[in-house]
């Protein structure tokens, strides 16, 4: 039993590898995915996501603006009426990206405090993108009581500092298919560092796909491979860490109450 912590099911190829939702589903069940997460990255495309992912009663929804969807629209009352929806577990994705959008850190800084505050408002965990703004991130979700809530960080690339930091106000820890990479030296000494039971496993499909499928179009049951990959970092089987991070899964976003 897996699950896909993080994925984008709305962007993925329905053209060419895909024939529907459905199918995707059907792919990975086969390899012993049984849930997932897709995540909302925009106002503008959240009706259209949860429209598609309604028949299906074993794939959960968040709801947010990503730090580098931004400019296409973000009000506070919108986003909170429709998380407002019993199938959105998570608030976000959201945080800061000062790689590729460094001019726009203010506004991504302030989108991030006030998906934040929703997220206490409402008492939904947090999904949470960083990149180049470690010390921003964990200030933000400092000052505005991140602690209430919880929530994951994200196809985490950061510092086992970063990592241990987040862990301390009550987040977990997601890994997706770049831990697999040739390069990825400092995310593995991160993972084997790290207490299985704060882990969570996604592929962020239809993006970094893991080896030995890097370079095609990622999809959920590829989380199989980042399993597995997380066992031979910490010396357990891929079915010991596919069991704790699923329970991770339930116990941060379904049993809350």
């Amino acid at each position: 039993m897996l699950v896909d912590s993080h994925c984008h099911l709305d962007k993925l190829d329905y053209e060419n590898l895909h024939t529907d939702v459905a199918d995707v589903i059907a792919k990975a069940e086969a390899r012993g995915v049984t849930h997932f997460l897709s995540v909302g990255v925009s106002m503008a495309a959240f009706p259209a996501m949860m429209e598609m992912i309604a028949p299906f009663n074993n794939v959960f929804a968040s709801c947010g603006v990503h730090p580098l969807d931004i400019e296409s629209g973000f009000d506070y009352d919108t986003l909170k009426a429709m998380a407002a929806d019993p199938r959105v577990v998570a608030i976000g994705e959201t945080g800061l990206d000062y790689h590729y959008q460094p001019e726009l850190a203010q506004a991504q800084q302030d989108a991030f405090r006030q998906h934040v505050r929703l997220a206490v408002e409402l008492n939904k965990p947090l999904i949470v993108h960083t990149r180049m703004a470690r010390e921003d991130t964990l200030a933000i979700l400092r000052e505005e009581g991140a602690e209430k809530v919880g929530g994951v960080l994200h196809c985490f690339t950061e510092s086992l500092e970063m990592a241990e930091a987040a862990i301390e106000l009550g987040f977990y820890i997601s890994i997706s298919g770049i831990v697999t990479f040739n390069k990825a030296s400092e995310l593995k000494h991160v993972v084997s560092q790290l207490p299985l039971e704060r882990l969570l496993v996604e592929t962020d499909s239809p993006y970094l796909a893991p080896i030995p499928y890097r370079g095609k179009q990622n999809q959920p049951a590829y989380v199989k491979e980042v399993a597995d990959y997380i066992g031979l970092l910490k010396g357990v089987s891929g079915d010991e860490v596919a069991k704790v991070t699923t329970e991770n899964f339930f116990r941060l976003f379904i049993e809350r109450n």
